[in-house]
C-alpha cells in the first residue's frame, strides 16, 4: 500500500468498577500574601496556553495558575488565584469567569449555584453588562455559556443547556484546547456523576486530541483518565496516568487520579505511591494555611486499600488509627444526615476506612471490629456500621444477633428511600446509592442463611444479589449490536481493513457483525478466550504502531458494569 492503514474494532465483555468520588480539600479562600504567592508560582502543575485581554502580566500569571488548578479539580486553590488576578486587574473578565467556574464540579455532580451567580455578578449586574465588559468574542462565548449554567431551570436543564453552548463553541474553535476540554467537562456534567460509557468515550477522544498536541496539559491527561476509569478501558489511560503523575507533582488530586488507572490494572505499588504522594501534597497545602494534616479522607482511604492489597496490614492499621484519633478529637457525624459521600466528614471517612480494614483482614472477632463511632443519625456511616455488625455476627455463627443488625440496616435503607423519594430532583448518584444498598441487603441475607447452616437459602440470596446487580444494567442484546456496529462503521471510515477482536460473548457479536454489516472480504476476525489476552494484544499493537495511532471508542455501560465496549483504532 505504500502507507499502511488498518482499522481494528474490538468488542469484549467485562465487569466495571464502581468509582469512588473524590472530595475537595477543605480550607479557607483568603487571598495569599507575597510569600505565599511566590510558592504558588513555583508549583509544578503542567503547562497550558490561554491568551486573554489583560494587560497585566502578574494578573495573567495568576490566571494561568488558576486555570491549571481548575483543570486539576483543586477548586478552592484555583479560586484563590482567580481572586488574585481580579485584584491585580479589576477589568479582567476571564478572572471572574474563572472564579465562577470553580463553583461547578461536574464529574462529582456538585454545584454551588448562588456562589456561581455571585461570582458572575462581580463582573456585571446583568448578562448584557457582563458581555459589555468582555470584549473578545471567544471570551464572550465562554461567559455566555456560563450564564446558562447559572441561569434558570433545574440543575439537569442548566447542565444540558451549558453543554449545548460549549458544543457550539467547540465547533467554532476546534483548535482551542481550553474550549475543547471544557466542552468535554460539560459532557461529563450532564451525566450527573453516573458513568455512561458512550459519553465518557467521547470525552476521552476529545481529551486525547489535546493530550496528543500538548502532553503536558493537566486537563487533557486528567479528563482522559476520568474517561477510561473502568477496568475494561483503563489500560488506555496508562500513558496519561504516567504523564499526569510527572507533570503535576504539586496537586494532590492529580497524584491520586493516576491511581484510578493503576488500581484497575493491578499495579498496587503504583496505587500506593500515588496516594502517598497525594496525601503528602494535600497535607502540605493544608499546613501552609494553618490547618492540621489529615489522616482521613479520600486519598487516605485509597492508600489504606492499597496497603491491604499488598498485605501491609500494619501500615494500613497505623493509617486507620490516625483516622480514628482525628474522628475522636475533631469529628462528629455529617451535619447533613443525607450526606452520602463518606469522605466529606471525618467520622464518615473513618467508618469507611474501618469497614474496609475489617473486610479485607477478615478479623471479625478482633478488637478493631468492635470499635465504636459517634455516627449520630447520619445515614451513610450508620448503614456501613450495620453492614459490618451483621457480617461480624454472621461470621461468629450468631444468626439471631446478625438478624437484629440486618433489621437495623433495612430500617435505615427504608428511611433513606423515603427521604430521597421526597426530593423534587433526586440526584442520580443517590439513586445509584440505593441500588447498591439493595444488593448489600441480599448479601447480608446470604451471610445470615450461612450462619444458620442453610446453604440452599444462602445460595438463593446470593443469586438474588447477583440478579439485582445485573438489573442495574440498562442494556439489551440489541444495544450491544448497535454499539459494535457503530465501532465497525468508524473503523470502515478510517481504514481499509477491519479487524474484529472479540472475547467471550463478544465472539458472538463479531460473527453477527460479519453476517449483518460488512462484506466478508473487508473483515478479519481474531478471537481471544479472555479479556486479558485482548488487552495485551491491544497494548502490543499500540506500541508497534507508534505514536500516530488514533482511537475512537464507543460502548454501553450502566453505573456498575461495562457491556460490549468497542474501540476503533487506525494507524496511517
Amino acid at each position: 500500500m505504500g502507507v499502511w492503514q488498518k482499522a481494528m474494532v474490538c468488542a469484549w465483555l467485562g465487569a466495571g468498577l464502581t468509582a469512588l468520588a473524590p472530595v475537595l480539600p477543605a480550607h479557607d479562600d483568603a487571598t495569599a500574601g507575597p510569600a505565599e504567592q511566590e510558592r504558588h508560582a513555583a508549583r509544578v502543575l503542567g503547562r497550558l496556553s490561554f491568551p486573554t485581554n489583560t494587560k497585566s502580566e502578574a494578573a495573567q500569571e495568576a490566571f494561568i495558575q488558576g486555570m491549571l488548578l481548575l483543570h486539576l479539580f483543586e477548586y478552592p486553590y484555583a479560586r484563590e488565584r482567580f481572586l488574585e488576578a481580579q485584584a491585580l486587574d479589576p477589568d479582567f473578565a476571564m478572572a471572574y469567569w474563572g472564579e465562577a467556574m470553580t463553583h461547578n464540579h461536574p464529574i462529582w455532580d456538585v454545584q454551588n449555584l448562588e456562589a456561581g451567580r455571585a461570582a458572575l455578578g462581580k463582573l456585571g449586574a446583568t448578562p448584557a453588562a457582563r458581555l459589555a465588559r468582555t470584549p473578545v468574542a471567544r471570551e464572550q462565548g465562554l461567559v455566555a455559556a456560563l450564564e446558562l449554567l447559572y441561569g434558570r431551570g433545574s440543575k439537569k436543564e442548566r447542565d444540558r443547556a451549558y453543554m449545548r453552548a460549549m458544543e457550539q463553541l467547540a465547533a467554532t474553535y476546534p483548535e482551542d484546547h481550553e474550549i475543547q476540554l471544557f466542552y468535554a467537562l460539560s459532557l461529563f456534567g450532564v451525566q450527573a456523576g453516573v458513568r455512561d460509557v458512550p459519553t465518557y468515550m467521547l470525552c476521552t477522544a476529545i481529551a486525547q486530541g489535546v493530550f496528543s498536541e500538548n502532553p503536558e496539559h493537566p486537563g487533557a491527561a486528567h479528563y482522559l483518565i476520568h474517561g477510561v476509569d473502568d477496568p475494561v478501558h483503563a489500560v488506555l489511560g496508562l500513558r496519561a496516568a504516567r504523564a499526569l503523575y510527572r507533570m503535576a507533582p504539586d496537586a494532590g488530586h492529580a497524584q491520586h487520579m493516576t491511581s484510578h488507572i493503576f488500581i484497575a490494572v493491578g499495579l498496587w505499588s503504583d496505587v500506593i505511591a500515588a496516594n502517598e504522594a497525594a496525601v503528602r501534597v494535600a497535607n502540605e497545602m493544608r499546613v501552609e494555611r494553618g490547618h492540621p494534616a489529615r489522616a482521613w479522607g479520600h486519598y487516605n482511604f485509597w492508600l489504606l486499600y492499597g496497603y491491604l492489597q499488598q498485605g501491609r496490614n500494619s501500615e494500613a492499621l497505623a493509617l486507620l488509627q490516625g483516622a480514628r484519633e482525628q474522628a475522636r478529637e475533631f469529628g462528629g457525624p455529617p451535619e447533613d444526615r443525607m450526606e452520602l459521600d463518606p469522605d466529606r466528614s471525618v467520622v464518615g471517612s473513618a467508618v469507611q476506612m474501618w469497614a474496609r480494614y475489617v473486610i479485607e483482614t477478615r478479623d471479625w472477632g478482633g478488637d478493631i471490629a468492635g470499635w465504636q463511632f459517634k455516627s449520630g443519625d447520619a445515614f451513610d456511616p450508620n448503614l456501613t456500621i450495620s453492614f459490618i455488625r451483621t457480617l461480624q455476627a454472621a461470621n461468629a455463627s450468631l444468626a439471631a444477633r446478625a438478624s437484629q443488625f440486618h433489621e437495623q440496616f433495612r430500617a435505615l435503607m427504608s428511611g433513606l428511600e423515603r427521604e430521597i423519594a421526597r426530593q423534587d430532583e433526586p440526584a442520580p448518584t443517590d439513586l445509584l446509592y440505593l441500588d447498591r444498598l439493595r444488593v448489600m441487603d441480599r448479601e447480608l441475607a446470604a451471610a445470615i442463611a450461612m450462619a444458620r447452616g442453610d446453604v440452599g437459602a444462602a445460595i438463593a440470596q446470593a443469586q438474588e444479589a447477583s440478579r439485582l446487580e445485573g438489573a442495574m444494567l440498562d442494556t439489551t442484546a440489541e444495544d450491544w449490536l448497535d454499539d459494535a456496529a457503530e465501532a465497525l462503521a468508524v473503523g470502515e471510515r478510517i481504514g481499509e481493513k477491519t479487524l474484529l477482536i472479540a472475547t467471550s460473548t463478544g465472539a458472538t457479536l463479531a460473527v453477527a457483525l460479519l453476517v449483518l454489516h460488512m462484506p466478508r472480504e473487508q473483515a478479519v476476525t481474531l478471537s481471544f478466550l479472555t479479556l486479558g489476552f485482548a488487552q495485551l494484544w491491544h497494548v502490543f499493537n499500540m506500541r508497534a504502531a507508534g505514536s500516530n495511532v488514533s482511537t475512537i471508542s464507543c460502548s454501553r455501560m450502566s453505573a456498575t458494569r461495562s457491556v460490549t465496549p468497542c474501540a476503533a483504532y487506525s494507524s496511517a
